[in-house]
């Protein structure tokens, strides 16, 4: 660490190792700081684990839901949670192992450093010792929340993390929280097995379209969870058979009770005892640092990128943002960051995924707004599979007709959404989706049938009559 470095990237996560690789790959020497398990939290406690163990319970439950052709029926049940949990594990060490500590060895002039950095009065040092580096970037990711309920430290609760090494599965699972986290394991608890209550202030996904939110909980709804929204915390306590959550819905107090409770609100970036402020590094309420759209923080020289600055904390959001600050520190800062077209996905049963500004959003921006809206029921693809849960919604400039956005519930709207990315990202109109060829018996068919929605009623159209 006494030598010099042309870029110190601090977090070995998804964004760190996308800050680094870019840099050795344009001739830098760089320092990699990484504190614990190398690898951040996709592949160790995020993405990977979760994406699995909801795979899974897919499973249990297309076989289960076989009977919605006729003549069919299926049955199937979780023999072993412990061996599932296992085969996670296994997946996510050769994930780790392949994709994060093998690249080490590929890239020469990056050197790892396992240690604890902070800012002092002079610059970065890591484990107490100076590191000399022509720009830092920062990208220490982000941990599961706690929420303010009164009680709740005195509650051993659950997390995303420690609900996914689980020895032995509860009865009964208590979810706190209705954002993308909670939606996803919620219904994968359930489906193992598990009687989920599912509790939120708002409603489910509250930044996802409302009818999008409406539908998938009456859909969670079917599934056998129950799903309470609108309604406050008033405080939690440890019981002799589990946990006991009161709240307040309609001006009225009641209590809930599950054997575990899993709290899902929320993330806080990973920037507690960094020394951040005394170095002039700006912070959000949240604690997140601040950055510009070339992810420059407050201080010269120091950029961020990924969950640590709060914002799109998606994975692949992580790289790209990091990327970019990589190539801002090595040559002059001339690239900016867009997330215009950028795709979210939810991955529950049926899959939420949109892209764009929503109705509510383009309004606020002063777009005057149409929308289409288009019910799976009207997708042949859906019809064909007997599964019409869910829906399409596009937003579209009503002026221009220029696409805005828009957003999917379908058992397939992860795989469907890019289309309406590119569609986003180049500018087409409602009219220029409506008349491209899609193939049929696909649920991204349901893009061009929305899109001609703006101007017809498509359930008077023939298949492929558009």
């Amino acid at each position: 660490m006494k030598r010099g470095y042309d870029l110190a990237v601090v977090g070995a996560g998804s964004a760190g190792f996308s800050a680094a690789i870019t840099a050795a790959e344009q001739g830098a020497r760089v320092a990699l700081v990484g504190h614990g398990t190398i690898g951040g939290t996709c592949v160790n406690i995020g993405c990977i684990p979760s994406k699995t163990m909801i795979r899974a319970a897919e499973a249990l439950h297309g076989t289960r839901a076989a009977h919605r052709f006729p003549g069919l029926v299926g049955e199937a049940h979780l023999a072993d949670w412990q061996a599932l949990v296992g085969a996670k594990d296994d997946l996510v060490a050769t994930l780790r192992q392949t994709k994060y500590l093998d690249l080490l060895t590929d890239y020469d002039s990056i050197e790892y450093v396992d240690g604890t950095a902070r800012f002092n009065g002079a610059g970065l040092e890591v484990n107490d010792e100076p590191m000399r580096a022509g720009s830092v970037i920062l990208a220490t990711g982000a941990s599961p929340a706690r929420p303010g309920i009164p009680g709740i430290e005195d509650v051993p609760f659950l997390t995303s993390t420690s609900a996914l090494e689980l020895d032995v599965l509860p009865r009964s699972l208590l979810v706190v929280g209705g954002g993308y986290i909670g939606c996803e394991l919620a219904q994968m608890f359930a489906r193992v097995g598990v009687q989920v209550t599912f509790v939120t202030r708002s409603r489910l996904l509250p930044e996802a379209e409302p009818e999008i939110s409406a539908a998938l909980t009456g859909t969670l709804r079917e599934e056998g969870l129950t799903v309470r929204t609108g309604l406050a915390y008033r405080r939690i306590a440890r019981t002799d058979k589990g946990v006991a959550l009161t709240i307040e819905t309609g001006g009225r107090e009641e209590t809930v009770t599950a054997d575990e409770v899993l709290v899902a609100t929320g993330r806080t970036p990973n920037t507690a005892g960094m020394g951040l402020a005394g170095a002039g590094v700006r912070l959000h309420d949240t604690g997140a640092i601040l950055v510009d759209e070339r992810m420059r923080t407050s201080r010269p020289r120091v950029y961020a990128a990924g969950d640590v600055t709060g914002r799109d904390q998606f994975v692949y959001m992580a790289a790209y943002g990091a990327k970019l600050a990589a190539h801002n520190a090595l040559n002059g800062d001339g690239k900016v960051y867009d997330n215009t077209a950028m795709p979210w996905v939810v991955f529950t049963d049926p899959q939420v995924a949109g892209a764009g500004l929503g109705e509510a959003e383009a309004r606020a921006a002063g777009y005057a707004v149409k929308t289409s809206i288009l019910p799976l029921d009207q997708v042949p693809r859906a019809l064909a599979a007997r599964d019409t849960r869910g829906l399409v919604k596009l937003i579209a400039d009503a002026g221009s007709d220029r696409l805005i956005g828009g957003q999917i519930l379908a058992p397939e709207g992860a795989d469907s959404i890019q289309t309406l990315v590119l569609a986003l990202r180049h500018g087409m109109t409602a009219k220029d989706l409506g008349e491209t060829v899609f193939p049929n018996l696909t649920t991204v068919e349901g893009l061009k049938l929305a899109a001609q929605g703006f101007e017809k009623d498509v359930a008077k159209l023939s298949c492929c009559a558009g």
